[in-house]
């Protein structure tokens, strides 16, 4: 056996631990510890301290605790199990505080019998991007995604719970929350709510037996929709089924029971396309008493929910669409060309008459129409969906909905929802309702705290208007000389050379190639050369350091060089966008837009330069990620962000200002540049070299101590970047 490989004796086993959890401060014993381990061999051994200091990270007794229940469960624990336990432990940790986490890693086997969910299960936050496109494509209200305790909807919100792992593999557990979310739709699609619960099942004796039957024979109801309107689907549908009707069997060992005749019978009635919620109803007496099927995609009917959210939504949508119709009718009346001259009589009976809305089918089975004075009209899409919303509640569009509200009828707050106060939502405990989360990454962790920064985007109040003027004729000279450097890039064009068929011989190619010819080697064939017009097609977003450090003249630096940049990037016909970060706190990370990309570069944005001023920290890391997205949104072959900073990454007394905000940094451009995003940095602290090649690359960042010297840098990236 080698000497690196002799496990780690029992003094330098104690010698480690009382180090790793500095026990004359802590006060924790590590003798028992080391009892543990010093029987163990060195690669389980190293593999256990590794995983005992990045839990140290977290937390000192967690890591403790870790070790000690580790090696009890060793035998019954495979290494990528410690490994998603220990996560898991941080995870929690992260999210819930200490108690919870030390639960997580003393409930050992708890966590043993949730390992398959934690293996093969879908996770919520990685499956709600997906299936809030699918359910989108879907027709009928638009509905949303929320995590919730378990699988049930509330006519508009469709809850899903943080984990599925009722089948084996991981693509059955996702392709059953698709199946979910695709019932849920069909519940609110097809009429399943048009029920008064209270009074519907006031009469029945058990009332939850009931219940549990309406539901199962609305199940069949659906199934058959489903089967016309999503045949792939519910394809897979019946496939998960037979899955967990395996499932099933090889763990009772017996075969179940067949379905009595009844439900067969109500199948056929309910498998028809003209049943209706009704017919469901009607049928409920029918199978009081027998079995009750529930396929694996069934979810749990929640007639309290759907009753509170569906009577708050049929108000508020009638008083909204009589206030759309009455401004749909104001439109109309300036749209409309004035009329030969009336009458007197017919004049007062035109100002008498209210206007009149209704309803009508286009064609049998094509739809409905809105009509106004008998006249069909092409309401805007709000509308649309509006009367999509309430004919799935009511089944059509009832008569009083279709008059125009009069003028001061409704109060707006009735309608339209409560704008709140961005400082007031910081200052709030639900300050995170609205805003961005976005995860950071941990390098002594070697894993990233999941929704760790709260990120909002604010508005940037204006400064001195005046402001953009002062530097224009301050720097003119100076703006004249970049407008003809970024000129002449716009129609420079590019050299290429060793073509196969060119305007010019490379004479270069040609030496090599009479050199290889005389070595005896094949000549090549690209002996030419051709100047080739630039293919521009570049979008550039410029991130503005707005931390306290930039106090006084770097401020002034950054504002005067944004102003020189806009002007000749106006020239140039670049996409691009400003935006200025800074923060305080993971909790409160802020990001400010100065230039989108569809803003144009007038009056408002100049104020906005002007208005930049100096705020608190710069937790980089999550500005770079918030707008990374941002950019990947924008059509271009080049994507530039170019990060204008005086510093390395800090934050109010925080972990952030030590080697985790550069490694979390550093990270943060990895993603970025994983999407295919070019980082670069212009830097004016003098100490950046200590840093930024590590977290930029060598390459990838320039110091500069001249605000003149900046637009220049751009050019040069520019330069790189499309030559």
């Amino acid at each position: 056996m080698k000497a690196t490989e002799q496990p780690y004796a029992y003094a330098t086993l104690l010698e480690r631990l009382e180090e790793l959890y500095e026990v004359e401060f802590t006060w924790l014993k590590v003798e028992q510890l080391v009892q543990g381990l010093v029987n163990l061999d060195r690669n389980t051994q190293d593999f256990i301290l590794g995983w005992a200091e990045r839990l140290l990270t977290t937390n000192v007794y967690i890591s403790h605790e870790f070790i000690i229940r580790v090696v009890e469960a060793l035998d019954r624990l495979e290494r990528r199990v410690i490994e998603a336990w220990a996560v898991h432990a941080a995870d929690t940790f992260d999210q819930q505080g200490l108690r919870p986490a030390l639960a997580v890693i003393q409930q050992v086997d708890s966590f043993l019998e949730s390992a398959h969910a934690h293996a093969e299960g879908v996770a919520f936050d990685e499956i709600e991007s997906i299936l809030s496109t699918f359910v989108c494509g879907l027709s009928g209200r638009r509905l949303k995604l929320a995590q919730g305790e378990s699988v049930y909807t509330d006519s508009e919100t469709l809850y899903l719970p943080n984990i599925t792992a009722k089948l084996v593999k991981s693509k059955d557990n996702f392709l059953l929350c698709k199946a979910q979310v695709a019932f849920m739709w069909a519940q609110t699609r097809f009429g399943s709510f048009r029920v008064d619960f209270a009074t519907a099942f006031a009469d029945y004796p058990d009332q939850e037996q009931a219940l549990a039957a309406f539901h199962a024979l609305d199940t069949l109801r659906l199934e058959a929709y489903m089967e016309r309107e999503l045949p792939g689907l519910w394809r897979d549908m019946q496939r998960i089924e037979r899955l967990r009707l395996d499932e099933m069997r090889e763990e009772e060992g017996v075969c179940n029971t067949p379905l009595h005749g009844m439900w067969e019978m109500c199948r056929g009635v309910l498998h028809t396309p003209s049943s209706t919620i009704e017919d469901v109803l009607a049928l409920v007496p029918q199978v009081l008493g027998l079995p009750i099927p529930q396929p694996v995609y069934q979810t749990r009917l929640n007639p309290e929910a759907v009753t509170a959210c569906m009577l708050a939504r049929m108000e508020r949508e009638k008083i909204l669409l009589r206030v759309k119709l009455a401004e749909l009718v104001k439109e109309h009346k300036e749209e409309t060309p004035p009329d030969l001259p009336l009458s007197g009589e017919e004049e007062e009976k035109k100002e008498v008459a209210p206007p009149e809305f209704e309803m009508r089918e286009v064609q049998e089975g094509q739809g409905m129409e809105l009509v106004l004075d008998d006249k069909p009209i092409a309401p805007p899409e709000d509308v649309k969906q509006l009367l999509t919303s309430i004919m799935l509640d009511w089944g059509d569009v009832p008569p009083e909905f279709l008059v125009p509200a009069g003028d001061g009828e409704y109060d707006p707050s009735l309608y339209q929802k409560e704008e709140k106060d961005i400082e007031d939502v910081w200052k709030g405990i639900y300050h995170e309702e609205g805003a961005f989360l976005y995860r950071e990454w941990d390098f002594a962790r070697q894993h990233y705290r999941k929704n760790w920064c709260v990120l909002r985007e604010l508005e940037l109040p204006p400064g001195d208007p005046a402001y953009v003027d002062k530097v224009l004729d301050k720097y003119q000279g100076m703006i004249k000389h970049l407008r003809r450097t970024f000129e002449a890039m716009r129609d420079e064009n590019r050299l290429l050379k060793r073509q196969s068929q060119g305007d010019d011989v490379d004479i270069d190619a040609l030496v090599e190639a009479l050199a290889d010819s005389r070595d005896g080697s094949e000549m090549s064939d690209k002996l030419f050369q051709h100047m080739h017009r630039a293919d521009r097609s570049m979008a550039v977003m410029f991130m503005v350091d707005m931390s306290g450090s930039t106090k006084g003249w770097i401020n002034d630096a950054e504002r005067e060089a944004l102003v020189m940049l806009c002007e000749v990037l106006e020239k140039l016909g670049d996409s691009y966008a400003i935006y200025g970060f800074s923060g305080i706190g993971r909790k409160r990370c802020e990001i400010y837009r100065i230039k989108a990309f569809d803003d144009l570069y007038n009056s408002a944005t100049k104020a906005r330069i002007a208005g930049i001023i100096p705020k608190d920290y710069t937790r980089l890391g999550v500005a770079i990620r918030h707008l990374t997205e941002k950019l990947n949104t924008v059509e271009a072959k080049t994507r530039l962000l170019i990060t204008l900073s005086d510093g390395k990454p800090e934050d109010y007394f925080d972990i952030y200002n030590t080697q985790y905000g550069i490694e979390d940094t550093r990270q943060a451009l990895f993603e970025a540049r994983r999407t295919g995003i070019h980082p670069f940095c212009i830097t004016i602290d003098q100490r950046g070299k200590d840093y930024l090649p590590h977290m930029y690359g060598h390459a990838n960042w320039v110091e500069i101590d001249d605000v003149k010297k900046l637009p220049l840098k751009v050019a040069d990236i520019y330069r790189r970047l499309t030559s």
